[in-house]
């Protein structure tokens, strides 16, 4: 998952959001992460790698159990390891270019992209918390 001399190279994952996010979008997370580092794309949410400090509070606000340290992924939740990578390093639809490390969740608001992972995905029938 790493390429050597790319602006946007992802070194390492620590905290994955996987499926349960899909749909519900809770933000719980976000409330509590000190380097605003999850990102709201249309159906869920995604964690920057680059720029996560690997703290672990996303995954205890987490209302709906979605958020895992990479070494504990479910193995039926492998795909989305890469896949919140791949929503800062390739171009989303409706994009000109990949967000990259943008610096901070907040200040770039709401993307309202997927990716390709997610946006296939049928519609979650998973009530709100």
């Amino acid at each position: 998952m790493t390429s050597a001399g790319t602006a946007n190279t992802v070194f390492a994952m620590t905290y994955v959001i996987g499926s349960a996010c899909v749909d519900i979008v809770d933000k719980s997370c976000v409330q509590e992460c000190p380097a605003d580092c999850i990102y709201e794309g249309d159906r869920a949410m995604y964690i920057n790698p680059n720029e996560c400090v690997d703290c672990g509070a996303c995954s205890l606000a987490c209302r709906v159990d979605a958020i895992y340290y990479d070494a504990d992924l479910p193995d039926e939740q492998a795909e989305y390891l890469e896949d919140n990578a791949i929503f800062f390093t390739s171009t989303l639809p409706g994009r000109d270019a990949p967000l990259g490390d943008p610096g901070g969740a907040e200040q770039l608001g709401r993307v309202g992209a997927d990716t390709p992972l997610v946006a296939g995905l049928p519609p979650s029938v998973t009530p709100h918390p």
